[in-house]
């Protein structure tokens, strides 16, 4: 039996998530299971790693070749492939004695559809998508310049 069976993979079922958050709120169910996503994402050792796999010639890397620029050890490296592994970001195969990994484009679409806002022009925007709140703006927008002298 193999230590892969049984494990399930998050982000693989197209009806929990990808409405954008701007449109409606996320389920219970499709909040946990993209949590568990960005929270593998969260650590930078597992986003460079997700940048290597994804960078790589044709698409996937062998895990000997991910481990040279990490300063931390093998089974550290294999640690966080199996953390991005589990949450559905990267599939993985063995081919002898050593293991490729590649990004799973569908759940990195999922991600960023999750994420996507909608375009706004300036003159009309929306409260969901300002970078700061009215107070803020208020306090670092220019002042009008005077045309008198203070008497």
């Amino acid at each position: 039996m193999s230590k892969q069976d049984g494990l399930v993979l998050l982000g693989q079922d197209d009806a929990v998530c990808c409405v954008p958050l701007v449109r409606e709120p996320l389920g219970e169910q499709a909040a946990a299971e993209t949590s568990r996503m960005f929270k593998a994402l969260s650590d930078p050792v597992r986003l460079r790693l997700l940048s290597l796999i994804a960078s790589h010639d044709g698409g996937e890397a062998c895990v000997c070749d991910l481990t040279g620029p990490f300063e931390v050890s093998q089974p550290t490296i294999s640690h966080h492939l199996k953390v991005l592994r589990e949450a559905g970001l990267v599939g993985s195969e063995r081919r002898g004695t050593w293991v490729y990994y590649w990004v799973i484009p569908a759940t990195l679409a999922k991600l960023s559809d999750l994420l996507r806002a909608p375009a706004v022009r300036a003159e009309t925007e929306s409260p969901a998508v300002r970078t700061e709140s009215p107070a803020v703006r208020a306090e670092t927008e220019t002042p009008a310049v005077r045309t008198e002298t203070p008497a």
